[in-house]
């Protein structure tokens, strides 16, 4: 049995495909609209979506809510970070941290699970810089102007630059992680019962 992943955004849905495939949880792609909550933490816009998606499928789901936390901008885009990134992409972001030398960001991930027991949340992170232009090809989003603090990263490369930087050391990776480990006892647990 598959688990449903209410999410409009492919990308995000191709990520955790392959992050949760090696905990053997095979997902879904469940397209729901929600009108989001608006809200600075991503934990609480999660945990809005999948009460308001669960209330609709009448199944067990999971929503992941991330943001782009700039310092210098005051944690902007934040929890608006697909609205700004369709409004300003990272060439506006770019603009308005010029000439800022407090480069550092980070990335923030919530997926919050609803089944008839109630919500769980999972929160993962990854800090880094914005860097001075774009570069490389993969990803999606912010990838490309995003500097992960990493041991492995001493070439100071992307997300965009290094797809497998990327699947190893992302907020999202960070926040599904959790989530299957949680899943995966928690599933177990249900079978005993």
């Amino acid at each position: 049995m598959s688990l449903r992943f209410a999410t409009s955004n492919r990308h995000k849905f191709g990520e955790a495909k392959s992050i949760l495939n090696g905990y053997g949880i095979k997902i879904e792609h469940l397209n729901l609209a929600i009108d989001e909550l608006r809200n600075e933490s991503c934990a609480r816009v999660a945990e809005a979506s999948v009460k308001i998606a669960h209330s609709r499928a009448r199944k067990p789901l999971f929503v992941e809510d991330s943001g782009l936390f700039v310092r210098a901008l005051n944690g902007f885009p934040g929890t608006y970070s697909a609205w700004a990134f369709g409004k300003i992409g990272n060439e506006g972001l770019l603009r308005l941290m010029r000439g800022v030398r407090d480069r550092r960001a980070s990335f923030v991930s919530a997926v919050a699970y609803a089944d008839e027991n109630g919500v769980n949340i999972f929160e993962g992170s990854c800090e880094g810089k914005i860097s001075a232009r774009m570069a490389g090809k993969n990803g999606f989003g912010y990838d490309p102007i995003f500097v992960p603090d990493d041991s492995h990263n001493s070439s100071q490369k992307t997300f965009a630059q290094d797809g497998a930087l990327k699947a190893r050391t992302s907020h999202r990776r960070r926040s599904l992680e959790k989530f299957a480990n949680w899943h995966v006892d928690y599933q177990k647990q249900k079978k005993k019962r």
